[in-house]
């Protein structure tokens, strides 16, 4: 098999309810990460793209977060929803999706 174009890391950090810094997790980050990996199958990505479920990745409350690499593009507040566009559109097509990425002052 070879190397994956992009590796796709989703955070699923999970801290205890009413924590100060709150956690992807609590937002539905699982349920992203399960619906990556449909879509990521489904759209025949699978091989070139590399499904990564990580701990904390830094902006809590911003998440849930999803960040592409070798692009360091991040994205904020990912829904299920949004999954289907960042497959289709950045992951296969090589195009950001615009109205999800974290902004550099969100660190």
């Amino acid at each position: 098999m070879p190397k994956p174009e992009k590796f796709v890391y989703v955070c699923v950090n999970q801290r205890p309810e009413g924590h100060p810094r709150g956690s992807c997790s609590m937002h539905g980050a699982r349920d992203v990460l399960m619906k990556l990996s449909e879509e990521i199958e489904g759209q025949g990505l699978s091989g070139r793209v590399s499904l990564i479920q990580s701990g904390c990745m830094g902006p809590c409350s911003e998440g849930p977060v999803v960040a592409v690499f070798p692009d360091n593009v991040w994205y904020r507040g990912v829904a299920t929803g949004d999954v289907a566009e960042i497959t289709k559109e950045h992951l296969d097509g090589g195009s950001p999706v615009e109205r999800l990425l974290l902004d550099d002052r969100d660190w």
